[in-house]
């Protein structure tokens, strides 16, 4: 059969449980599985097992579950609503399934999908919004994945608005009209401000949001929305939920060319995608042109979601960008992202701070010192503070002279990263003097990051290669080729 043509062997409906019973027979792990699941709704639950789980027990107390200590017979099913049986021992899950068909009332045995009336899904629950997915008993493991991907696409505020909407639902019905101006008003209530406000916490401001929209009768005119979103060290599994959620909403995106593929593809597939450029010495848009395309697409009434390496605020421009929709008056918001020194230390297992050794940090970039007087950051140094050092390796040779010059020890401990937190990363460990051979490793093309102090001793090194080893082997060629 075809895919188009597929049918279902179970009809997917949502049943009325508020105050009505749900019996579970059964005691064990299985029957606690099937109640914490349950407690998600408002339905009184009765569990009937002559042994009791002690940790089900003391879990069922705190959630005003109540537990029958009685062998199971059919009359205990009397006036419920749903059965589960859970007792995992088939023959009596099996009388338990007669039993409950016997009284009309449908029923669930746990992993016996054949004994089954209906079948429990994996539930992303927003109430009173509820997703339910189902496999037919054939692939609970395949239904919790999915669960997992579609949590992270809703927004935790999704359940207030819904109940913000419901508070509404009576003014609408008499105030705005049946057809087009009522989708209209629903569309702007669930797409626009009001979502918005409810999403920031702001419930006042959703309601007099509402109100003026019952009044104009009219969506209001579309304001667009601006996120300024860090996409992280380049690992499509290192984004945040948020960040998730609104590649997920937005209608366009403006990233970073360093920003991967595979991160800008959790975004709709239908959102328009504007490379910003910005790669070293190749710039496909200048700042000022970047800040007036994320005006201009606000204007329009656009969800746009500027995509941004590592954190927003590390090296960024944010600030450039945010003086720009604030004074153009632009909705937006700053989601951070983790920023590749914490990557490039979590790859070699680095602790960035070090209780007696380290008790500070510093982000910088190796065009600081390119100046002729010392950063305070470089005195920071050292004083013992971990430096990560962005954008270092051309400048390499300048980090290690300055430093060394300032009186930081040569043997100071130095970790370098390309391409931090993805599969085809490279680690390199040695010394502040082993650090100007860095400079010369043409074949790095990635991201390159540099971590310096005494800190960098504590990480592990068993995939990293010696700086010391590429120096002498550049030396020993070097001397071939004068030869």
């Amino acid at each position: 059969m075809s895919e188009q043509n597929a049918t279902l062997n179970a009809f997917p409906i949502f049943v009325k449980t508020d105050g009505k019973r749900v019996t579970i027979i059964g005691g064990g792990g299985e029957a606690f599985a099937k109640a914490r699941l349950l407690a998600q709704s408002s339905a009184r639950l009765l569990v009937i097992a002559e042994v009791i789980d002690p940790a089900f027990a003391k879990w069922g107390a705190d959630h005003g579950i109540d537990f029958l200590r009685v062998p199971y017979h059919r009359d205990l099913l009397a006036g419920s609503v749903l059965v589960f049986a859970a007792t995992g021992d088939l023959a009596t899950d099996r009388r338990v399934a007669q039993d409950a068909r016997a009284l009309s009332i449908p029923v669930n045995v746990v992993d016996r999908p054949e004994l089954c009336d209906f079948y429990t899904p994996a539930i992303v629950n927003r109430a009173p919004v509820a997703v339910a997915i189902g496999t037919e008993g054939t692939g609970p493991v395949l239904a919790q994945q999915i669960r997992a991907r579609i949590d992270q696409m809703l927004s935790p505020a999704l359940g207030r608005l819904a109940t913000l909407a419901a508070h509404y639902r009576e003014a609408v019905e008499l105030r705005v009209p049946r057809g087009a101006a009522r989708r209209r008003f629903w569309s702007s209530f669930f797409g626009g401000r009001i979502a918005r406000s409810v999403e920031n916490g702001a419930l006042q401001d959703a309601a007099l949001e509402v109100e003026k929209l019952l009044r104009d009768h009219e969506p209001v005119e579309p304001v667009g929305h601006v996120a300024l979103v860090g996409a992280g060290p380049g690992a499509q599994d290192l984004l945040t939920l948020r960040a998730q959620r609104l590649l997920m909403e937005a209608d366009v995106i403006v990233h970073d060319a360093l920003v991967p593929e595979s991160v800008v593809s959790v975004g709709r597939r239908d959102a328009d995608r504007i490379n910003a450029g910005k790669r070293k010495g190749c710039h496909s848009k200048s700042q000022e042109e970047i800040n007036e395309l994320l005006v201009s697409l606000a204007r329009e009434g656009k969800r746009v979601v500027r995509l941004k390496c590592g954190d927003p605020m590390v090296f960024g421009r944010v600030g450039e960008e945010l003086a720009a929709l604030r004074e153009a008056g632009i909705p937006h918001e700053i989601v951070p992202g983790i920023t590749a020194a914490c990557a490039a230390a979590a790859d070699f297992r680095l602790p960035l701070t070090l209780r007696g050794v380290a008790s500070s940090m510093v982000f910088t970039t190796g065009h600081d010192l390119k100046g002729n007087s010392l950063p305070d950051w470089a005195r920071l140094a050292i004083e013992g503070a971990t430096v990560a050092v962005y954008m270092g390796r051309s400048t390499a040779a300048d980090v290690s002279e300055r430093l060394a010059a300032a009186g930081l020890s040569p043997d100071t401990a130095v970790a370098v990263v390309e391409n931090a937190s993805l599969p085809n990363s490279r680690l390199f460990h040695g010394t502040l003097a082993d650090l100007p051979a860095l400079a010369g490793f043409d074949d790095l093309t990635g991201p390159v990051l540099t971590i310096i102090g005494d800190a960098v001793a504590g990480a592990s090194f068993e995939n990293s290669e010696p700086l010391a080893r590429r120096r002498a082997l550049a030396s020993a060629m070097g001397e071939e080729a004068a030869a």
